[in-house]
């Protein structure tokens, strides 16, 4: 085998089964490689951005990483964005970046970068590879890596020559780690903290805690305790809707999440960290969790969340059952009414299918798109964890692949779409079964409101210019198709009602352009 073959054969005898794709020169080997491994799919994207962000997806639905192929620093740069989200969102991604031939470096050809320097700020590890027989190796460890509990980023640069050089082979694939578990002292603060509380208490919950066994301890919790059941304001995947333990999310702004954190006087963390102000403000405070509140530490986010809650259960001798499930709930809507966040809400609230998989990028309206879907049919809901927009499409792209007979609903923000509409054409060539929804109300919405919360006073319309999306309007229907996926517009609640159903009856690609 060349490096090329025994890397990729040994990252799919590993577990890995897709690769998304944006290759050049340098990765020819590396196609090639692919081209003869049976049982990994290659998945191109037209920007890198696309290719990292469905590596995103991909890992927060299969629990498991597919891998990425970039081309040189500059490549790897395009994509670093959504490479910042799926590390946030503690997601298992593999990134396999060609590099120059080694004995070509020092002609400082004009793509020449520092790929590893570029690597580093979005990945937790990160490998040059040293020969073609090092290249198989390289590849062990970066799955190893990247199946760390509960996922983390990996990257491998692979010099061209090691990449076509002969004389390698694959090698064993790693044992998987177990997840470390919350030592048994943690547990018994957290019960004692619950216990011995008079005041309001919460369980925070991040990570792997959001998952729909983990919800279940944390109910039961809650059921002994009394405690609110409260998670971060973006999670990486809330699996949520009818039946299932709801929890309460915390308000995106800082002074509405302290105002929303007031009051209690303990709160147990379990997969995340207290938390902290997305930016700073003239006058406001960075720290949100109440002054003298007792705060402890049940689990970290890379420990176990299930196992630590299931222990806190245990120990505080709860119930078996939790003390609220998510009942049914929809909200009335008015066909003749001109479309708003609102309507789609509703709407989606009764409409959501079962098990369906929401990619959520819908920034200022969709967050009272989250508040009136709570009690739709089962579905896991994913967030953009790292606040780098761009997200939304190339996430419900990866999330579509890993989970192919889950009906995929990608709520996107008009702006935060312009980075990556590429992904719609991803849609359209593997047929993958998204309904898009753009919720178009023509501006960057949440900037408008920052600024006003930075203390800028009586912006001009040069401020404004830079905030504003309709001169020109954006066509999404006309973006849409021109990217082969069929679209439809609509203003008011009956015509998305209808485009709604539609789309949800049948497989493939739909976008919906909503014009709020």
């Amino acid at each position: 085998m060349n490096g090329a073959e025994a890397f990729i054969g040994t990252l799919k005898a590993s577990g890995v089964e897709v690769c998304f794709a944006n290759p050049g020169t340098s990765e020819m080997q590396l196609v090639g490689a692919i081209d003869k491994q049976d049982g990994m799919r290659a998945i191109l994207g037209l920007f890198e951005g696309v290719v990292t962000g469905a590596a995103d997806g991909y890992g927060r639905m299969a629990d498991k990483p597919a891998v990425t192929l970039l081309h040189l620093g500059p490549g790897l740069g395009n994509g670093l964005a959504n490479l910042h989200n799926a590390r946030r969102a503690a997601s298992p991604v593999i990134n396999m970046v060609g590099d120059h031939a080694t004995y070509h470096l020092h002609y400082d050809a004009p793509l020449t970068s520092d790929a590893a320097g570029v690597a580093r700020p979005m990945s937790d590890w990160v490998r040059v590879s040293k020969s073609e027989r090092d290249l198989a190796q390289a590849g062990a460890e970066a799955f190893r890596v990247a199946q760390t509990y509960p996922g983390k980023i990996a990257t491998v640069v692979v010099p061209a020559d090691h990449a076509w050089t002969e004389g390698s082979a694959t090698v064993a694939a790693p044992l998987a780690a177990d997840a470390p578990k919350a030592p048994a002292a943690a547990i018994e603060a957290a019960a004692e903290a619950l216990r011995n509380a008079d005041g309001p208490k919460a369980l925070f919950l991040g990570g792997r805690a959001l998952r729909e066994d983990a919800l279940l301890q944390a109910g039961r919790i809650a059921a002994a305790t009394g405690a609110r059941i409260i998670c971060e304001t973006f999670a990486a995947r809330l699996q949520r809707g009818a039946g299932r333990v709801p929890v309460e999310r915390l308000p995106y702004f800082g002074e509405q999440a302290q105002e929303f954190l007031a009051g209690l006087e303990t709160i147990v963390f379990c997969g995340c960290e207290p938390p902290v102000s997305f930016f700073a403000y003239p006058g406001k405070p960075s720290w949100l969790s109440p002054e003298g509140a007792t705060l402890v530490r049940l689990a970290s986010l890379r420990e176990n969340a299930l196992d630590a809650l299931t222990g806190l259960a245990a120990a505080l001798d709860a119930p078996a059952e939790p003390a609220k499930v998510q009942p049914v709930a929809s909200f009335p809507a008015n066909d003749e009414d001109k479309l708003s966040p609102a309507g789609v809400g509703s709407l989606l609230g009764g409409m959501i299918p079962e098990d369906a998989i929401v990619s959520d990028e819908g920034a200022t309206a969709g967050l009272a798109i989250f508040g009136m879907t709570a009690g739709a049919k089962r579905h896991d809901w994913l967030m953009l964890t790292g606040g780098a927009i761009g997200q939304g499409l190339p996430l419900a792209v990866g999330a579509a692949v890993a989970c192919p007979d889950r009906k995929v609903l990608a709520l996107q923000a008009d702006g935060g779409g312009m980075y990556t509409p590429q992904a719609l054409w991803t849609m359209a060539r593997e047929k993958l079964d998204v309904t898009t929804v753009i919720l178009n109300n023509g501006s960057y919405a949440i900037l408008n409101i920052e600024l006003m919360r930075v203390g800028v006073q009586n912006p001009g319309p040069k401020a404004l210019s830079m905030l504003d999306l309709r001169n020109p309007a954006l066509d999404w229907c006309a973006i849409s198709e021109g990217m082969g996926v069929p679209a439809v517009r609509a203003t008011t609640v009956g015509e998305f009602r209808k485009a709604l159903a539609d789309a949800l009856a049948h497989r493939g690609p739909r976008l919906i352009e909503a014009m709020i």
